[in-house]
């Protein structure tokens, strides 16, 4: 039966499982290793700052001693972060039960990664697109082991332009207009991965999640406009605490109860805010051929072959 008024309470004992988070230094992330650590998982908080990270794991610690908590750096904007991120992990662990695709960034100005892509694409897509192919194999080998990737609302009003995908030179680029579409392509690829496993009988499953509207430091970049500002009062009463926006990601991760390739957000007006139940995406991400040709150009352009 599915909890209509799912909390951290329900999470399942998770003693001998290791699990990712990217970003789970701050928001979201940390709420996520924070709640699994207190059910006995190993949590490895994959983030750009081992200061932040060690800060974070440090502030578990104070509350749980008992915590197992691993901070690895890991930089989504730069491919040989994410390549020495992989291989480190891989020396060390011989399975991934979840792979909790966290972190990204929101509508940031026109910017480019390490590698030349579009900053939010190649961050929020690209960057987890290739983390994930670079550890399919321990994935794959994992029993019953899940990929999480954590969308948003905001993909609703998305789209997917194969012509000008990464707003080259800046071309109608807007902030909004590039989150809303790596959000997209997050949802995309859960869909795209799920085929993946079932086409392959592969013994896991990729399953999307959003937090509603949180107060995560993703919105730092928006806090200061005029228009925000202005209706501040009003938003107040609908963001939610990160703490309250996690509990999606968190129940796609762990309920037992959860499928593949399903799409869980929060249940209150326009997905806003309240605890986390089954959503659906907008048509654009259940695209079977759109789904299969931003896969075939990820390849291309991360480098990364979803191949063992």
């Amino acid at each position: 039966m599915r909890q209509e008024k799912w909390t951290t309470a329900y999470i399942p004992e998770l003693t001998g499982k290791t699990i990712i988070i990217t970003g789970g230094n701050s928001g979201l992330g940390f709420e996520s290793a924070k709640a699994f650590a207190n059910k006995g998982a190993e949590v490895i908080i994959a983030c750009r700052s081992l200061g932040r990270g060690e800060e974070a794991k440090k502030q578990i610690l104070v509350q749980n001693p008992k915590a197992v908590i691993e901070v690895m750096e890991l930089d989504l904007e730069d491919l040989n972060s994410i390549k020495r991120f992989a291989s480190r992990f891989k020396e060390s662990y011989d399975r991934l039960d979840i792979l909790m695709n966290n972190a990204g960034i929101m509508t940031v100005p026109y910017g480019l990664t390490k590698d030349g892509f579009e900053r939010q694409f190649g961050t929020n897509h690209l960057g987890h697109f290739a983390l994930t192919g670079l550890l399919i194999e321990i994935i794959s080998k994992t029993p019953e082991s899940r990929v999480v990737n954590v969308s948003s609302i905001a993909h609703k009003n998305g789209d997917v332009d194969f012509d000008n995908l990464l707003y080259e030179n800046g071309r109608d680029y807007t902030p909004m207009k590039s989150y809303r579409r790596s959000k997209l392509a997050n949802l995309l690829f859960t869909y795209e991965l799920q085929r993946f496993f079932e086409s392959r009988g592969i013994d896991s499953m990729a399953v999307a999640a959003h937090p509603g509207v949180s107060k995560t430091n993703l919105v730092r970049h928006i806090e200061t406009k005029f228009i925000i500002r202005l209706f501040r009062p009003l938003l107040v009463l609908i963001i939610q605490s990160a703490a309250i926006g996690a509990l999606a990601q968190m129940r796609a991760a762990v309920d037992p109860d959860v499928k593949g390739g399903e799409y869980w957000g929060a249940h209150g007006y326009r997905e806003m805010s309240g605890y986390p139940v089954l959503v659906q995406s907008n048509e654009i991400s259940r695209n079977t051929e759109t789904a299969g040709k931003l896969w075939e150009i990820s390849e291309k352009l991360t480098g990364v072959v979803y191949q063992f």
